[in-house]
């Protein structure tokens, strides 16, 4: 199937062949014609799968096709989680609609309000923007959603994760009861179908590949090592594999800072992206990235979606995240579109259980490399081997308040007319 077979306008069409794309993805496939109709759809699809056409390029041929009623109000709202998916998804819009006389702006937070504000009142039709600053601006009267036909709701469950599910609907009460909504989720959780029910009216759902699985395109595999040598590590597969690009993920800021710094020392050149970096810092590291000006983007998990990096070939976990399902979202940045790309996870003792829950989550065992030089057994004792050591601690003495006998001290009273009696020094 082409898109041509999809039924869009042809100046969408135009856009996306201008893209070098032929063939759409499963995602674009079946959610496409359904929108094109009007219906509302949930659609469960992991990152890297091509959602973000999937309801762009509906969205430009229902708003280009059906006029403009509503003045200079905005006819579509696009919600999103982050500033870096905003601002991917209003560059989708921008380049699919070039030939169509439709205007969007970005709204979110971290960066200056007047220009959003002038934008808005100048008269726009798709709204692309976050939680916080959309609700700020419709408190100021700035901006009108009372007129929005079109509802998009992109990576709800990681709107949810980031606790906008109160601001979520608040926004659902300022936009019409009578809409078409369009529900976008990488996974299902008992808190996204309920939200889901709420606000979608008799959705067609769609779902391309199966919940919590990372994209089959990409190679997976884990390495062993002391928290001690995670760097050096990193360094060597860095330099002797002669990576050009990887996207390396920090459970903190100051750990992502902390590791582009000694990366710095060890001569590779990186650059950390996290919450505390202005807006423009960020725009800026992600650019230098993209153009390979950066060798190492890392990042906490702020980062793990909205990150539209074209073939990006590498993903490590530098540390592994302590929610499962975020594993999929990190590592969901490489192999996309049907590219290849190589996951790598650095674990520690400390963080087996928390590979063990990932393993668990997807159903397989993930790959263990080894290279000389660099080990850690990130081994969990079994109950046997458990009991084992117990033992030995007993016959050693090591546990407290036990002799080398094994026989227990006893304390009657601390003090005053109390007995004390010790077994004699040997």
């Amino acid at each position: 199937m082409s898109f041509e077979n999809l039924g869009l306008r042809p100046e969408i069409l135009t856009g996306v062949k201008f893209q070098g794309y032929i063939e759409p993805t499963p995602i674009q496939r079946q959610a496409i014609p359904v929108i094109i109709q009007g219906r509302d759809i949930l659609a469960g699809a992991q990152t890297g799968t091509g959602k973000t056409a999937a309801f762009t390029l509906p969205l430009l041929h229902l708003l280009s096709t059906y006029g403009h009623p509503g003045g200079h109000r905005p006819r579509a709202l696009v919600l999103v989680p982050t500033r870096e998916l905003a601002a991917q998804v209003g560059e989708s819009v921008e380049t699919y609609g070039k030939g169509l006389h439709i205007r969007s702006t970005v709204i979110v937070g971290g960066v200056g309000i007047n220009p959003q504000i002038k934008c808005l009142r100048q008269g726009v039709d798709i709204v692309i923007g976050t939680p916080g600053r959309l609700l700020d601006l419709a408190g100021q009267k700035v901006l009108d959603l009372s007129r929005i036909e079109v509802l998009v709701l992109d990576e709800a469950d990681r709107m949810l994760d980031m606790g906008f599910i109160h601001d979520i609907r608040k926004i659902i009460h300022l936009v019409p009861k009578k809409r078409q909504t369009l529900f976008f989720s990488a996974t299902y959780s008992k808190e996204i179908k309920a939200l889901a029910d709420t606000i979608l009216d008799k959705p067609k759902l769609v779902e391309v590949s199966r919940q919590n699985t990372a994209p089959e395109t990409v190679d997976q595999c884990v390495f062993h090592v002391p928290k001690s040598h995670k760097c050096k590590l990193l360094s060597h597969l860095i330099i002797e594999g002669d990576w050009n690009q990887v996207l390396v993920f920090t459970k903190t800021k100051h750990g992502a800072n902390r590791l582009a710094l000694q990366l710095k020392k060890n001569g590779i050149m990186a650059a950390a992206i996290h919450g505390n970096k202005s807006q423009s810092a960020r725009t800026l590291v992600l650019a230098d990235f993209k153009a390979c000006k950066v060798r190492v983007l890392v990042a906490t998990d702020i980062a793990s979606r909205g990150l539209d990096i074209d073939r990006l070939p590498h993903v490590v976990n530098y540390d592994m995240p302590n929610i499962a399902e975020n594993y999929v979202h990190r590592i969901g940045r490489t192999g996309r579109a049907g590219s290849t790309g190589e996951a790598i996870s650095l674990v520690t003792d400390d963080e087996a259980e928390l590979l063990r829950a990932i393993e668990r989550l997807m159903k397989k065992v993930i790959p263990v490399k080894r290279i000389e030089g660099f080990s850690g057994s990130a081994k969990v004792p079994d109950k046997d081997e458990t009991a084992g050591v117990e033992a030995h601690k007993r016959r050693r003495g090591g546990n407290k308040g036990v002799f080398r006998g094994g026989k227990p001290r006893e304390f009657k009273g601390n003090s005053g007319g109390g007995r004390r009696r010790r077994y004699p020094k040997r």
